[in-house]
């Protein structure tokens, strides 16, 4: 692998995540949750910041973007459109942009839905995925800003993605999520044995990211709209794909 990726608790249920080019010493920060588990993060490998890279604007996630600027000097890379939310924003990008981490090379996948502005970072060599509050590990964002319809196209881009892709997300949700998926597919025996798996990793205090495309394509109801247990139990069966996921995406708010 060509990149070197720490996870860290930061606020109550966030992740802060650095990425690491071992061959130029550049390091990125995706998303800034918390300036000062950052800054501790960084000190404590003995790196030093280079790149700031949001996936959105909400506070959890451009909060440090000013503080850390101020002490390192990193650029600040997020989407165009939604520059005037960005504090500090230098780098402007948009669907289909590569970013740069020294040697390391980062797709931008526009995936709106969450946000109107949501952006994900994809590092095709290292299968490696940062998808911010789009894709959690068994769930997905909530939709602020988007539709359905939106959120539909945006995970079915990713869900694209080879299967053995690393997927990294920004908080850590997949107990709770868990128990939801197991109300809409109770007959997804591999969704059964993940459940257990991260019951057991959350009573030891371990995180249950990263994920796997794989994984999340087999038991994340928000990736199996065309599952027809999924469907059976939203009595949905002969419905769009939208409507699955939307009828899905509304009992997951409500439960």
């Amino acid at each position: 692998m060509a990149i070197d990726v720490t996870l860290f608790p930061c606020l109550s249920d966030n992740y802060g995540l650095l990425v690491h080019d071992p061959d130029s010493g550049h390091t990125a920060t995706i998303d800034t949750p918390d300036a000062g588990a950052i800054n501790q993060a960084l000190d404590a490998k003995g790196w030093t910041l280079t790149d700031i890279w949001n996936t959105h604007h909400h506070p959890d996630h451009v909060g440090g973007n000013l503080a850390l600027k101020d002490r390192w000097g990193a650029r600040v890379t997020g989407f165009g459109a939604d520059a005037a939310r960005i504090p500090g924003i230098d780098i402007e990008v948009a669907e289909g942009d590569r970013v740069l981490l020294g040697s390391a090379v980062a797709e931008v996948i526009e995936v709106p839905g969450h946000t109107r502005g949501h952006i994900a970072f994809y590092f095709a060599d290292d299968a490696t995925l940062f998808a911010g509050d789009t894709l959690f590990a068994l769930g997905c964002g909530r939709l602020f800003e988007g539709t359905p319809e939106q959120m539909l196209a945006s995970l079915s881009k990713l869900a694209a993605l080879p299967a053995q892709t690393r997927v990294y997300c920004a908080h850590e949700y997949t107990e709770a999520n868990a128990r939801f998926a197991l109300t809409v597919e109770p007959q997804n025996q591999a969704l059964v044995e993940r459940s257990r798996q991260i019951k057991a990793l959350r009573e030891a205090g371990e995180p249950t990211v990263p994920t796997t495309l794989a994984l999340e394509r087999a038991t994340n109801p928000f990736l199996r709209w065309d599952s027809p247990d999924l469907r059976a139990t939203l009595e949905l069966s002969d419905a769009s794909d939208v409507e699955v996921l939307a009828e899905t995406r509304r009992r997951k708010d409500q439960f």
